[in-house]
């Protein structure tokens, strides 16, 4: 089996060399970038299994980053790293295409276990590739493409992940808490509308220029995909 290569883009010499040691020590591969420019450029050059990503960076920000990774592949799992930490920073990540967000300071077993996490969740989506469909909506996992009515409709890596739990659990409502077990990998906050801001992002894509609506609120419940109220 080959080893799990991972990319740290990362400026900060004594943090980048902490994750490095840490991940070979657990029988990965590391290689590291110390500003965005060549970050981007070395992880669209290589292969990588996943990507450890700073948002602080030299001239090229982690935002901008992950933006031009997720225009050449939008397969290659990211965890953003990074001292900022509001709902916001988080939100702004996510719509960047990140797949995690861990704020620092961190203990290295949890970047373990989210790294770990996003291999396991990105295996599971290449092993369980197909084409899933309600109505017109299409969602293939293996071109990772969205049409509805033959028309494709551009979604961000997140809303990807989020719009194919849906399709996958056609039916079935769903809570805000398992949404955000599954796609964010974190505990449910009540304090946060994350989950409601990316549920409006997909009804605006999905939803808004169609007379037949799919997302649902089942109010006090959650969220449903289904062809009709």
């Amino acid at each position: 089996m080959s080893q799990t290569k991972v990319l740290i883009i990362e400026d900060e010499p004594k943090v980048a060399s902490f994750i490095k040691v840490g991940l070979e020590e657990n029988g990965y591969f590391a290689d590291i970038a110390n500003d965005g420019a060549t970050g981007a450029q070395t992880a669209i050059q290589n292969t990588y299994n996943a990507i450890i990503l700073d948002l602080n960076l030299p001239q090229m920000n982690g935002y901008e980053v992950c933006k031009k990774i997720r225009r050449q592949n939008l397969d290659v799992p990211i965890l953003m790293l990074t001292a900022l930490g509001t709902t916001e920073d988080k939100l702004q990540g996510f719509e960047s295409g990140a797949d995690d967000y861990l704020v620092k300071p961190f203990e290295f077993r949890e970047l373990l276990a989210r790294i770990k996490a996003l291999l396991k969740r990105n295996q599971a989506a290449i092993s369980n590739a197909n084409v899933l469909k309600i109505a017109d909506l299409e969602l293939n996992t293996d071109s990772k493409t969205v049409k509805r009515n033959n028309t494709k409709i551009e979604l961000t890596a997140k809303e990807f992940s989020l719009l194919e739990f849906l399709m996958r659990n056609k039916g079935r409502v769903i809570s805000r808490g398992e949404i955000a077990e599954k796609i964010w990998d974190i505990t449910f906050d009540t304090g946060t509308n994350v989950i409601d801001v990316y549920i409006n992002f997909l009804r605006k894509k999905i939803d808004k220029d169609y007379p037949i609506k799919l997302i649902h609120t089942q109010i006090g419940m959650g969220y449903v995909l289904k062809e009709s109220e």
